[in-house]
Order: C-alpha cells, then structure tokens, then sequence
C-alpha cells in the first residue's frame, strides 16, 4: 500500500521524505490557506520535493470551469493529480480530462456507486473519505471493503485512495482490505512506528548495554 502525507506543509514533507516511506501528496485549497501562501506556489515547492503523485483540488463546482482550473494546475509539473468532487459536474470533468491524458482524482467519496461512476470515467483514484463517515456512526471501512469488491469484479485500474484517516488503525484496516493507497496527517505517520512495548525493550537493551561497558574496565584489571 501507497503512503501519501495530507498536508501543505513543506517542512512536514520533507520528514516524511526523509523517513522513506512517501510515495505521493494530497493537498487542497484549505491545507494550502493555513500555511498563508499563493496556493500555485506551494504546489511547485511540494512537486520539487516529492516525485510521486501530488493531488491538487479545484474549487470551481462546474465542468467548464473544472477543466479551465485543471489546465492552470497540470503545467505545474507532470506529477499534479487533479482532484474533483463526486458530483455530476465533476464526473463529465473526469471524463473530459481523463480522456486528454490528465490523472484525475475523484475526491469527497461517500458510497460505492460515487466509486463506480469514477472508475467508469476513468479516474486515477478514488478517496473515500472514512474518518467523515465514522463521525456520523457510519463504519467508513465498509464502503472501502465495498469499492475493493467492485473493483476487483470488474477489473476496473482506478486505485482506491483512503482519505480522511485520524489513527494508525485506519492504516492498518485499509491495508488489510487491500487499499492501494492511505493519505495520513504526519501526526498519524509518525504514530505508526510507535510502541510502548518498543520504547520498554529499547530502554532495557539500552540499560543492559550500559551495565555491560560499565562492568569491562573491572573485568579488564581483574586479569
């Protein structure tokens, strides 16, 4: 399973990076208003980072201006993915740009049939957005499992990106389902590699080490 970082923030990218486990970015229009820079920009600066897919959003909610927004953000560098909403307009946007060789990722996915219709389209990837569903006492895992079904029925390429992701369980549930990607906050990244049981064994090697060069002076002017 892919790992993208869900940020606009350079510095969180470049640790993510540096762990080795980044293979792509999702960013969009909020992320990118917190850090208080030209949205453009900072998709240039996170292209020259990572080399893997970066989604960039549209904001315009029709298809004519979909497609005019797409063709601002493509030339930024040829690893932009475009990302639209499950909507009507953003379907026939899918397939319009899909069809001139654009990757689109179909965003905001709350039900099986949004997934269908994207796959159909020709979408790139499709974002469940799970952590949204679970807030409002849906399971989102089910309708990740459901797309996995679909896709694999119908031979379908379009890969299942799970978005909205708020705990290293969501990670490991999306792979165990078979997810091609998981897009995570670098808080749940940095999450994943932590284990009390780790921190406890580390710390008693580390002690047992410590008593062990303490003790071979002695040894050494006892012979």
């Amino acid at each position: 399973m892919d790992i993208y970082i869900d940020t606009a923030n350079l510095d969180e990218i470049k640790r993510a990076a540096d762990l080795g486990v980044l293979d792509g970015v999702t960013t969009n229009p909020s992320l990118v208003a917190r850090e208080g820079v030209d949205f453009h920009t900072r998709l240039e600066e996170i292209c020259q980072i990572v080399s893997g897919p970066v989604s960039a959003e549209v904001v315009s909610t029709e298809h004519d201006p979909m497609v005019a927004e797409a063709e601002t953000l493509t030339p930024i560098a040829a690893n932009i993915v475009v990302k639209l909403p499950c909507i009507e307009e953003g379907l026939r946007a899918c397939k319009t740009l899909s069809d001139r060789g654009t990757k689109i990722n179909m965003t905001l996915c709350f039900q099986p049939l949004q997934a269908l219709m994207a796959a159909k389209a020709g979408a790139f990837l499709i974002s469940p957005f799970i952590g949204r569903m679970d807030d409002v006492a849906f399971e989102g895992m089910e309708i990740v499992q459901q797309i996995r079904t679909i896709y694999d029925n119908y031979g379908f390429s379009t890969k299942i990106l799970v978005a909205s992701i708020r705990h290293p369980m969501h990670l490991s549930q999306a792979a165990l389902i078979g997810a091609d990607v998981a897009t995570a906050p670098f808080k749940v990244i940095q999450q994943v590699m932590k284990h009390p049981l780790t921190d406890v064994g580390l710390q008693k090697f580390l002690a047992d080490w410590d008593k062990a060069h303490a003790a071979m002076p002695q040894l050494a002017g006892s012979r």
